[in-house]
């Protein structure tokens, strides 16, 4: 979806580069526009430090719609948590996400990641295959007298990012919060009903469900559990991001999935897929 009165704006090079970070956290922001079709505030902005300057998004908390399931802390911390533990694996899945104070006050500024409107990555295919190069999801009412299979394209970056949400507790993984750029990367966005401590995990990524996670995935999980050890660095941010009982279920899903060595199968206690599935 095209931003809301786009204005031009300087790309940073690396955008996981520590420059971005500081250029969100200490620039200045302009509000441009909202995105209308957000169940919560999601303002569209431009911030500028120096001689940086560009595209992100805002979500202030004073704009966020009470949920009764994450009664503890707010979204924008939430999203903030995510961009961490992304970092944490290596695989720089989210962009650049900091807390701090905006025009409406405190909330989550995010770096804007233009997405590739070429990129394929569900599809309804008929039959009961997949085929070569996807994944089976499920089967999905497309017509009142007709049945589709979902799928999902067979990638590394989408099984990391499978990973990460297992690891997140993501509640809401649709196919809009899934970014693939035009330079080949793949980002994850809307990450504000995450890290509850009861399994929520709703995904369109299923199509690895049971199966062992790669090799990769398990030295990152190994690593992982380092990072996330009471003291450590990645820790105290998560303190002050989530409550100690969610930071405690985090460190839970690490050691089931190590344990385990397998992705995760939904639980049958929520709905797998969430809905709207866009």
């Amino acid at each position: 979806m095209p931003p809301p009165e786009r204005i031009p704006a300087r790309r940073m090079s690396g955008d996981r580069t520590p420059a971005a970070v500081d250029l969100l956290t200490r620039g200045e922001l302009t509000v441009h526009g909202q995105v209308r079709e957000a169940s919560n505030a999601v303002l569209f902005c431009s911030v500028a430090y120096g001689d940086e300057r560009a595209d992100c998004v805002y979500k202030p908390v004073m704009g966020e719609r009470p949920l009764w399931d994450f009664p503890d802390g707010n979204l924008a911390r939430r999203e903030v948590a995510a961009y961490e533990l992304s970092e944490a694996t290596g695989w720089g899945l989210v962009p650049p996400t900091v807390l701090r104070e905006g025009p409406y006050g405190e909330g989550m500024v995010q770096l804007w990641v233009d997405a590739d409107p070429k990129a394929e990555l569900l599809a309804l295919v008929d039959g009961e295959e997949a085929g070569a190069g996807w994944k089976a999801v499920g089967p999905a009412q497309v017509a009142e007298d007709r049945t589709a299979l979902l799928v999902h394209a067979d990638t590394p970056a989408l099984r990391r990012m499978a990973v990460l949400d297992a690891v997140i507790n993501n509640g809401d993984r649709k196919g809009g919060h899934l970014l693939p750029t035009p330079d080949g990367r793949l980002y994850g966005i809307d990450h504000g009903v995450s890290f509850h401590v009861d399994d929520k995990l709703r995904t369109l990524l299923w199509g690895w469900a049971g199966e062992e996670l790669t090799e990769e995935a398990a030295g990152v999980l190994d690593r992982l559990a380092g990072r996330l050890a009471p003291g450590t660095p990645l820790a105290e941010r998560l303190a002050g991001l989530l409550t100690a009982a969610e930071v405690a279920a985090l460190r839970e899903r690490v050691a089931v999935l190590r344990g385990t060595g397998r992705h995760p199968v939904p639980s049958g206690q929520w709905p797998p897929i969430p809905w709207p599935p866009v």
